[in-house]
């Protein structure tokens, strides 16, 4: 066979390897990777719905000994939870032990202790499910449903790096006021005849309460991560300015995140993959605060980024703010596993898992159906996204094949 020929041919195979990445990693079912994550993806549906007044009944320990050991380097709970509904329940109906003022940040929070010491994260309602919240995409008050369908969210996603939330209404009368502080009694007070507190924080004020109907509050629950693992905080490579007129670099820099991987923890390892991940994750509940993160301490780069603080989500469900994306569409890259989840959610199946799994919370619905709608609506625009990279470099320089398994200590 002649050179010439003989180029053809190799050109002609390559063009056909190419294509039949694509086709494979995009919703077909042939290669390896296609179907290790279809029997992923089959997994996480079949432990969809959870059965609410869930109970353990075979093991001596308790729901918070249980969540406690799920947690690994790369996962808040494993792929395979069947106590899970249990756990979920516990925390949804577990007596409060004790109540104070949330840890420090910028939104109201109180920090409450359930029966066997175990710490949850209590955000209380501020708004109804079809309150529309305008302005910045990062404008408003926490939303506390927005943790809530964020879990789930997660868990459909097959991320696991969400710490566990539930709904959970509290009469602040019998179940908080008798546990409190005094630094958290001293911030209640009473508007036409609803109990109220503001708590402390950078943006608590006594003029912004937040009020329960009469006495009985919905809130969010979010399980406290076990102390064995403690967190680090980083400052994320496309946080925003928050100041009118001053861009960040990745604003206006489109080649930036050539210069994150020159960065550590960046350079080398998965987190910048989480990073992309994360990004798909904020697109999709609409969450443009994501200012800084968290990861496990002395992890060398090599932990998960935890999705906490899910809370300035769903705020707007008309506004698909593109610019939460800057991480993919710049770097031109995501994990193979996120891009074939992302195909079997195409065509409505998103909404609908989420649907299923958010079934179960106590304060459901937990979303409005515009926001479910969205879902749906900005899952495509990141499959387009995706598309357009692999157009432009490639499917091999954009489909990255990244599954790293970190064992439990």
């Amino acid at each position: 066979m002649k050179l010439k020929q003989r180029v053809v041919v190799l050109c002609a195979v390559l063009l056909l390897l190419g294509l039949a990445k694509i086709f494979l990693l995009d919703g077909g079912e042939g290669s390896a990777a296609s179907r290790r994550d279809l029997r992923a993806f089959r997994k996480m549906e079949a432990g969809l719905s959870l059965s609410r007044g869930a109970r353990l009944t075979h093991t001596l320990q308790s729901p918070w000994e249980i969540a406690s050991q799920w947690v690994g380097p790369r996962e808040v709970y494993p792929e395979e939870t069947p106590e899970l509904a249990a756990v979920l329940t516990s925390l949804s109906t577990a007596r409060i032990e004790r109540a104070d003022v949330g840890y420090k940040g910028t939104q109201l929070k109180a920090l409450l202790v359930l029966d066997g010491g175990q710490k949850v994260v209590f955000k209380p309602k501020r708004y109804n499910r079809d309150y529309v919240v305008e302005g910045e995409p990062y404008a408003g008050y926490d939303r506390h449903n927005a943790e809530v369908a964020a879990f789930h969210l997660d868990r459909i996603l097959g991320f696991r790096r969400a710490p566990l939330v539930v709904g959970r209404y509290v009469n602040l009368r019998t179940e908080i006021k008798p546990v409190a502080t005094e630094q958290l009694l001293s911030t209640f007070l009473m508007q036409s005849n609803n109990t109220c507190f503001y708590g402390k924080c950078y943006y608590c004020r006594e003029s912004e309460p937040a009020c329960a109907e009469g006495e009985i509050m919905e809130g969010s629950l979010t399980l406290w991560l076990p102390d064995v693992w403690p967190l680090q905080k980083h400052r994320h490579p496309w946080g925003r300015t928050y100041r009118e007129g001053k861009l960040a670099r990745w604003e206006y820099d489109e080649s930036y995140c050539e210069a994150v991987k020159k960065m550590s923890p960046y350079d080398a390892g998965p987190r910048l993959l989480d990073v992309i991940d994360t990004a798909i994750f904020d697109y999709l509940i609409g969450n443009a605060d994501r200012h800084h993160y968290e990861s496990f301490q002395d992890d060398g780069g090599a932990s998960m980024l935890i999705l906490l603080d899910n809370a300035k989500s769903f705020g707007n469900a008309a506004l698909d703010e593109r610019s939460i994306l800057a991480p993919l569409y710049q770097c031109c890259m995501v994990r193979v596993s996120t891009w074939n989840r992302l195909n079997l959610l195409r065509g409505g199946a998103l909404s609908s898992s989420m649907r299923q799994a958010m079934a179960f919370d106590t304060i459901q619905p937990v979303l409005a159906e515009p926001h479910l709608a969205a879902l749906d609506r900005r899952l495509s625009g990141v499959i387009a996204t995706v598309k357009q990279c692999i157009e432009a470099q490639g499917p091999d320089n954009t489909l990255i094949e990244d599954r790293m398994n970190l064992p439990h200590p």
